[in-house]
């Protein structure tokens, strides 16, 4: 129960790193709760990220499912809340304004501008990711082949999901 208002301040200001999706909020994410609070290892975390990949809405999912590890039932509402409402805000009140700055000069450079910024924070989250995924040549292997098919076929994700959990069940168990 006492770390459900630290649950909040964190997944709130988490809420707000999340441009360019979920991945742009990693790094940070890893640093608090692994570094800082210790609620998850850096193991346990990769793993709620990867299940909650699995699901519809991933981040929520990803966000509920530390909540629920830290405080139970109650610190996954708190967390998904906290996810949820200061980006929910943000995203309302930004979007009215910027309809109105439509004919605005500076409008399309600045989005030009957070377009390379998403996709930076992305990248990070995903280096940050893979220190903790790619564990051996097995694993960097599978994940080279599926970013290069997932680019270059029209193959349902859902296939590299299956087949990594098959991989895992019988090369990668410990």
């Amino acid at each position: 129960m006492d770390q459900l208002p630290a649950l909040a301040r964190v997944f709130a200001y988490l809420s707000l790193l999340t441009i360019g999706g979920g991945m742009a909020a990693f790094p940070e994410m890893k640093v608090l709760i692994v570094d800082v609070h210790r609620w998850l290892t850096a193991e346990q975390l990769t793993h709620v990220y990867s299940t909650g990949q699995m699901s519809p809405g991933p981040n929520m999912m990803m966000v509920a499912e530390v909540g629920y590890l830290v405080s139970g039932v109650l610190g996954a509402l708190v967390a998904a809340v906290a996810f949820f409402v200061p980006t929910g805000i943000l995203t309302f009140a930004v979007g009215r304004i910027w309809e109105r700055l439509a004919n605005w000069p500076w409008r399309d450079s600045i989005q030009k501008g957070l377009g390379p910024v998403a996709i930076g924070l992305a990248v990070a989250g995903l280096i940050t990711f893979g220190k903790t995924a790619i564990t051996g040549w097995l694993t960097l292997l599978v994940g080279v082949i599926t970013f290069v098919l997932v680019v270059r076929t029209k193959i349902n994700p859902v296939f590299f999901i299956l087949g990594g959990a098959v991989i895992g069940l019988f090369a990668l168990r410990q």
